[in-house]
């Protein structure tokens, strides 16, 4: 039936354009960025929809997605499209005029598409892929989809454990997406030109043979009587037992974002952002994203420089964002921002490092950050409040560290420090968390004593810690809502009483109730889907936002929906595991030796430090040898100057 296909890629535009009136940021929906890209539906024989699963303004900065979306547009015969999620308001008007899920883009419907590829960083998100997908007319559930119903595919941080969604996705990808999308895209080419022969089940059998893709309808789940996991079986031959993750070696080769979108709403980053590297080694124990990524792979010098160059070029922003986990750590970075800043100097472009680590901060390198911009406040993350804590989760920075950077930062002219701290983290006491405040009154003390003035500011700001798959701390017990908010009425207690510098630090957290969400969705099975289709049927939307977020609605549905299982919410959130444990997302491959990390974990409780091992012997992760890959580092000796002089604006030279 081509012509019902045909009409069912027309854009949905004239409908929405009408609703758009009532609702609220209506430009969020209306495309057209610069920067973004329509292709001829009909000149494409493979056709993606991208989508990061939360609002507009938290979406279109995200660098994955517009990484991927670029990579598959520059292929030929191949479109890419965005979506983001609507907010309540249009969606009671969608659904009231019968207005499905719609790309910015184009405005076609979702369903039309070959491919549905979801990026989550954040667990929190599941329902809203269950909004979009109600919206676009797909099944919720994988196995009730048929020949017609795009491809739903999870990547991202989350997807390294997508249990939790085994039911409502057909497929995901862990690790780097780049050279991913383009095989994925090859086998989808293939089987469609073929006549799609075998249907959806050939084509998810051609992904999953490949082992980069994951195809969980592939896999059954056996329990034992106590609700531990007793293995994970694939249901069909050629199925490969364990699923690797991707790795992009050589960063040069995939310079994206070569054009930036740029938003045409406000966003939460107005700020063109290039990753600098990709991967980190330092070892802190809570951190998924370090772990996952491993091994680091150094963008070169020149490679920044040109992206930067071409960035700025195509977008107008006015600030760069040097991206990765900890940026100060590559190994040109006083060149690379003394380079940038050099040649910038008549823009004002300023520089920025999302976040910075206390031991690889100088004040050359700040000085050079905020040459040509303003001076804004530094951000540090000690982690930990005490020297025992920071142990166990091997973040390497001592106290006189902290107090000897801050000093050389309020002694040259800053006034605001913001100080990151977690709550929560295994082994912790309350002595531990309390120490966070004579750690922030020591700040305020040298930096009134270094600057001669009064008017100084600390921020300290404390997330709860959730653990995480693929991280030693993976069998940890995390600390219940109750316990973690005790805690910290202590601290601001603490802070709050002290006449001399309580009022110079400024007090953020968050309450624990949103973590025990997050740790029942990161570290959960499959069985925990039941609950995220409850709290989406119960109208559960935008977790990660606090004023939509509900904790009473999930606690009820997990109650309901976990009780048949003989498990409940502290069974997946509180309870420690062993190592005899078999852990959901354990055929999943992120390279990591499982060994290596519970004997990481034993480290941890015997408040033992590891080193980098980019700068020490191989600690046998096990990541380079297994995944075939390797740490990649400068330093390349190149400099970024003398480059061109830059050309006055208006002179109409072109490259």
């Amino acid at each position: 039936m081509p012509a019902e296909v045909a009409a069912a890629a027309e854009s949905v535009f004239p409908q929405l354009e009408a609703l758009l009136p009532h609702v609220q940021k209506p430009i969020q929906y209306v495309g057209g960025e610069l920067n973004s890209t329509v292709k001829d539906w009909d000149s494409c024989d493979v056709r993606w929809a991208l989508m990061y699963p939360d609002a507009y303004e938290v979406g279109l900065p995200n660098q994955g997605v517009m990484i991927l979306y670029e990579v598959l547009n520059e292929q030929q015969g191949v479109l890419a499209e965005r979506t983001y999620s609507v907010w309540p308001d249009l969606e009671a008007l969608m659904r009231e005029h019968r207005v499905p899920q719609f790309t910015v883009d184009s405005h076609r419907p979702v369903k039309a598409f070959d491919v549905f590829g979801l990026s989550f960083s954040t667990e929190l998100g599941y329902t809203n892929m269950l909004a979009a997908l109600d919206l676009a007319g797909i099944p919720l559930e994988a196995r009730d989809r048929g020949l017609d119903d795009p491809i739903v595919m999870a990547g991202g941080h989350a997807a390294f454990n997508p249990e939790p969604i085994a039911d409502f996705i057909d497929c995901a990808v862990i690790g780097d997406g780049e050279q991913a999308v383009l095989e994925v895209t090859a086998i989808v080419r293939a089987w469609k030109a073929e006549g799609r022969p075998g249907g959806r089940e050939e084509l998810l059998f051609r992904l999953a043979r490949t082992g980069g893709v994951y195809v969980p309808g592939f896999y059954d789940v056996e329990y034992l009587p106590d609700g531990r996991i007793a293995r994970v079986v694939p249901n069909r031959s050629g199925v490969p037992w364990r699923v690797s993750k991707h790795t992009v070696m050589d960063l040069d080769e995939w310079p994206y974002p070569k054009q930036p979108l740029v938003p045409l709403a406000e966003t939460v980053h107005e700020r063109m952002s290039v990753e600098i590297f990709r991967g980190c080694t330092r070892g802190c124990r809570f951190c998924q994203a370090g772990m996952i990524t491993r091994p680091v792979r150094e963008r070169s010098i020149t490679g920044i420089g040109d992206m930067v160059d071409k960035g700025l070029k195509a977008t107008g922003f006015e600030e760069v964002g040097l991206l990765s986990l900890s940026s100060a750590d590559h190994t040109e970075i006083g060149d690379i921002a003394k380079g940038l800043a050099d040649r910038y100097t008549e823009d004002k472009i300023g520089l920025s490092l999302p976040s910075t680590r206390v031991d690889a901060f100088n004040i050359d390198l700040a000085n050079e950050l905020t040459r040509n911009g303003r001076r804004s406040g530094l951000t540090f993350a000690p982690e930990g409040g005490s020297e025992r804590i920071r142990k166990v989760i091997n973040k390497m920075v001592s106290e006189d560290d902290l107090i000897r950077t801050v000093a050389t930062a309020y002694g040259n002219g800053w006034r605001q420090v913001k100080l990151y701290f977690m709550c929560g983290l295994p082994t912790e006491t309350d002595e531990d968390v309390l120490q966070i405040a004579d750690m922030a009154m020591n700040v305020i003390q040298k930096g009134r004593e270094v600057s001669g003035s009064g008017d100084i500011r600390c921020t300290v700001s404390i997330g709860g810690f959730v653990p995480k798959p693929h991280t030693p701390f993976q069998w940890a017990p995390q600390l219940s809502a109750e316990e973690t908010d005790a805690r910290l009425q202590k601290l601001r207690d603490k802070i709050r009483g002290d006449k001399k510098y309580g009022r110079s630090i400024g007090f953020r957290y968050h309450d624990g109730k949103p973590g025990i969400v997050e740790g029942l969705l990161s570290r959960g099975d499959r069985r925990v889907g039941a609950v995220i289709r409850a709290v989406y049927d119960d109208g559960g939307r935008f977790d990660g936002w606090r004023e939509h977020f509900s904790y009473d609605r999930w606690m009820a549905c997990a109650d309901k929906a976990l009780a048949p299982y003989g498990v409940d919410v502290d069974w997946y959130t509180t309870r420690e595991r062993s190592y005899e444990e078999v852990l959901p997302w354990d055929h999943l491959d992120s390279g990591l030796d499982k060994d290596w990390l519970w004997e990481d974990w034993q480290d941890a409780l015997d408040e033992t430090e590891v080193d980098d091992c980019r700068w020490t012997p191989c600690f046998d992760c096990g990541v380079c040898p297994q995944m075939d890959t390797s740490i990649q580092i400068g330093p390349t000796g190149k400099k970024l100057l003398p480059l061109t002089v830059k050309q006055p604006a208006g002179s109409g030279h072109t490259h």
